[in-house]
């Protein structure tokens, strides 16, 4: 019998309930099995096959030397439990998927840092806070995510306003938008690590 991948899922201990059952509905249709990473539960990194970590608050700039002072919503706890998660995959070579808050969240613990609010930094950047797919990103064909894309561009929602800025050891980036903005990166080696 063939025993279904195990993957456990980061998310907030309360809320976001929606984004867990979409991102366990697609490990489902992928013939993987969600396993929920919270706060409020326990799970050993090292029994699972892989590892996602989905979108939500902002990251707490003191853990990339950010700005404090700024007012946003952020859940410390989870900063932890997620950078703690991350460092146990990168221990057992586990395959990551980070999306949104989560690539954020891999830059960081690579020691990266990130624009804490695009929309000061890019004034010309068009408020596009939709699930919609409205904003364009243009994927580099050569990378990882790019063939298995299989598309040089497509459009996305644009639902942060934190953002990548400078990519920490050993990442790269490998999908723009076109006011400069990194929406994709990925492990410069062969192990399997995307951020969209």
């Amino acid at each position: 019998m063939n025993r279904k991948p195990s993957i456990g899922v980061t998310g907030p201990a309360r809320g976001s309930r929606w984004l867990w059952w979409f991102t366990r509905f697609s490990l489902w249709l992928a013939r993987g099995r969600a396993v929920p990473i919270t706060t409020a539960t326990s799970v050993d990194v090292a029994s699972l096959d892989g590892l996602v970590i989905g979108g939500g608050d902002d990251i707490g700039a003191e853990i990339y030397k950010g700005d404090v002072t700024l007012n946003v919503k952020i859940d410390p706890a989870r900063d932890r439990l997620e950078l703690d998660c991350l460092a146990a995959a990168d221990r057992h070579a586990l395959p990551v998927l980070v999306i949104c808050r989560g690539a954020q969240m891999l830059n960081v613990s690579k020691g990266g840092n990130l624009t804490q609010d695009v929309y000061s930094r890019y004034a010309d950047l068009p408020w596009l806070r939709t699930v919609l797919p409205r904003k364009r990103v243009r994927v580099d064909s050569d990378s990882r995510l790019g063939r298995i894309l299989g598309v040089g561009m497509l459009k996305v929602n644009a639902l942060h306003h934190q953002a990548i800025e400078r990519l920490g050891d050993g990442l790269k980036e490998v999908a723009r938008d076109g006011h400069g903005i990194i929406q994709g990166i990925e492990a410069t080696g062969p192990r399997f690590m995307i951020g969209v």
